[in-house]
Parts: C-alpha cells; structure tokens; sequence
C-alpha cells in the first residue's frame, strides 16, 4: 500500500499558511452533564477567535446544527455530521501537503483513547467523512493514534509522548521502532523525539499537546511546574531534560522555552485538570492561547507573544472546557494550504 512519504507529501508545520480551520460542536451529554452549554459557549469563543485570522468550519450532529449556528454567528459556516463529541483534534484528518498544491488527509484508527470512551463509533469515521466532503485522497494508517498526539516542526522533526503512542491497549505488541516506522512513512519525518511523560491524570495517557509543542524551526515551548512534590514536577522535568538535551532532524539543537504551569485544580472524580498553556492555536497570523483565570496567566502570555513575535495573540478564558479533559489545541484541526 503506498503512503504520503511515497506520493512526496508531508505534515507541515502548524504555523504554515492555513485554508481554513475544522472545529465540532460538543454533543457528548455524559462527559458534560450541566456544563454542556458552558463548553458550547467556549468552543463558540475560540471559533469565533480564530475567524478573525482564517475560515472555520463548524461540525455539528444534524440535530444541533441549528444551535450551533446560533451560536457560534454569522461567518463561522456549520457543516452537519454524525459525531460523538468535539474533539476534532483527535478525530479528524492528519493533513498532509505536497509540491504543486496537493493535499490529502491520514485518517488514523481511532479507538476513543484506548477504549476510555467505548462509545466512539461515529468518531471513528469522522476523518475519512471530512475527506469525502473535500474530495481529497485519503491515507488509511495502521496504527491507533490521534492527532493531540503528534506536533511536527516541518522540517523532519516529530515530538511525542510514549505512553499515549505506546498505550497497549491501542497499539499492542508495536515498539518504538515499529512506531517510528509509521510516523516516518505517513508524516514524512526523519527524526523523532520521544517524551517520557504526559500530564498526571490526561485521559489520553499523556498527549504531547498538553506538554510542548513547536513555536518554530528549532523551537519549543515546554510546560514545567515548579512546586517540588507535585505529581507534574518529576514528568514534566524529565521531559524539559529531553528536550535540552535533543538535537533536531536538521542538526540543531533545540531553543526550549519553559512555561510555568497554572495552578493545580481538581475535575470530577478527584482528579486533576489538564491545563496547559501550549495546548494552543497557531492561525494564519495570530495565535488563540488559553487563560485559567490564574496568575501564571500573563506570564504564559507574554512567552507565547514571544515565541510567535509576528503573530497577534489572543488569549480566552477556557476553564469550562477544560473540565472535560482538553483544551484549544484539542477542539480544531488547521487545514493547510498546499504548496505550489
């Protein structure tokens, strides 16, 4: 079976020129309870955020369709189609770009996050339903991953995490080879960084969108917590070790910029929420970050606006969404503009 590296097509980097944003509307009553209005609310605020940069287009089970388009405005185009929840990160198209503007989409096998949401099958054909409503061609991966999964800096270098990726029950029997393997033939990179730990308590045994993630070529923000004793500290400092210490596909080594974590706040069930300040948005010009009502909030703002110095950035308060399990990064999908 061919794959994107053979058709010489890539993963670009997330700051590369976008068409257009794909985001859902969430539907999931039992993950939300009485906050679903509240996470519709934030999902409309940071659809609403990155169409001031580029096109986005809303997914919405028919029946919401309505309620959607109300409140998401006018401007954001709503498109109906069956899903089990909002997560477009992990459920859609993994796009991927070639020479002479093509585009094509690797519809990963999802499996609700190593069976943590048994009830996924919509979700599942998500990806390869966006890429029949684009008519664009589609690469069918072998292996269980979601896109929260993988961050591509454009030029050969991936970053992941190894317990989400690793995960038994997603890819059992499949090492770090066998994985590399695929990453390499379906995103079109040479080199692959591998993070030992995701946050405490990430539904998805530890997304690498919740830890780090490229702010250019050569450069990474990288979470870290600094109270000695907290269950984050060790993991996310092993990782920050990493990460000095790697050198990219292209020789370099890395520019890591750490970013202080906000303060620790519980979820249902006793456990703890995933906040993250790089689980963020890269637009065609700007950049959509999260804020917790939290007094690492300005210090994080200002890193990003740093880090992305000709990009405006936009900061939104997300805690309703944030307590059910993911952040901006994990509700949109960039679109990319293929080469010509």
């Amino acid at each position: 079976m061919t794959t994107p590296r053979a058709q010489g097509l890539a993963m670009p980097a997330e700051w590369a020129p976008h068409r257009r944003c794909w985001m859902a509307w969430p539907c999931r009553e039992e993950l939300w309870g009485e906050r679903l209005e509240a996470a519709r609310r934030v999902v409309a605020e940071v659809a609403k955020a990155i169409s001031a940069f580029e096109p986005v287009i809303m997914l919405a089970r028919p029946e919401l369709t309505a309620g959607a388009s109300l409140g998401c405005g006018p401007g954001i185009a709503v498109l109906p189609m069956p899903q089990d929840d909002s997560w477009t990160r992990d459920t859609g198209p993994t796009f991927v770009t070639g020479s002479g503007g093509r585009l094509a989409g690797i519809a990963w096998r999802f499996n609700g996050w190593g069976e943590v949401w048994p009830d996924h099958a919509q979700d599942a054909q998500m990806a390869r339903r966006v890429l029949e409503h684009l008519g664009v061609p589609r690469f069918d991966a072998p292996i269980v991953l979601e896109g929260g999964a993988i961050a591509v800096d454009g030029e050969g270098t991936c970053l992941v995490c190894a317990p989400s990726i690793l995960d038994p029950r997603r890819n059992p029997g499949l090492d770090r080879a066998a994985i590399e393997a695929v990453l390499r033939d379906y995103l079109g990179v040479e080199l692959v960084i591998w993070l030992p730990h995701g946050l405490v308590d990430d539904e998805t045994m530890g997304h690498v969108d919740n830890v780090a993630c490229f702010a250019g070529p050569g450069r990474v923000l990288a979470m870290v917590r600094e109270e000695p004793g907290d269950p984050d500290h060790e993991g996310l400092a092993a990782n920050l070790a990493v990460l000095e210490s790697a050198i990219d596909a292209r020789g370099r080594r890395l520019e890591v910029i750490p970013i202080r974590a906000p303060r620790v706040r519980p979820r249902q069930g006793g456990r703890r929420q995933t906040l993250s300040y790089v689980n963020l948005y890269i637009a065609n010009g700007g950049v959509v970050m999260p804020a917790f009502h939290d007094p690492a909030d300005r210090a994080a703002f200002d890193a990003v606006s740093a880090a992305f110095p000709e990009r405006t950035v936009v900061q939104l308060e997300v805690s309703d969404l944030l307590w059910g399990g993911g952040g901006i990064h994990c509700i949109t999908q960039q679109e990319p503009l293929p080469p010509e």
